[in-house]
């Protein structure tokens, strides 16, 4: 069993910069591929970004390109998601997810474990 627990969200002004964290319970993190997702209100839960066991990231790149990254460090079980230029519309609940069937994978169904969130809030 894995748990995950994000910090790291808050409220920034539009072209301001957070980084989220994941720390994350448990002996096999670092064999996991891991993902951030978030979700709007009103909207369903979004791909942002993934990163497999072996380094491999996979971005989503209409909405976050450039502008996101996702890392890890598994000394510290934890994963790291460092936004920057945020916009308004990056507004969201961010959720970690780790375990994936399919390494990389941009489906949320393919997450077996995942956080309870964290608020980002981006104000204009």
């Amino acid at each position: 069993q894995v748990q995950l627990v994000e910090s790291g969200g808050g409220l920034v002004q539009s072209g301001g910069s957070l980084r989220l964290s994941c720390a994350a319970s448990g002996h096999s993190f670092r064999s996991y591929s891991v993902a951030w997702f978030r979700q709007a209100p009103g909207k369903e839960r979004e791909f942002v970004a993934a990163l497999t066991w072996s380094g491999a990231t996979t971005y989503n790149e209409d909405s976050v390109k450039g502008r996101f990254t996702i890392s890890r460090d598994n000394t510290k079980n934890t994963m790291y998601l460092q936004m920057n230029s945020l916009k308004p519309e990056d507004t969201a609940v961010y959720y970690c997810a780790a375990q994936a069937r399919r390494p990389g994978s941009t489906s949320s169904s393919d997450y077996g474990y995942w956080g309870q969130g964290t608020q980002v809030t981006v104000s204009s």
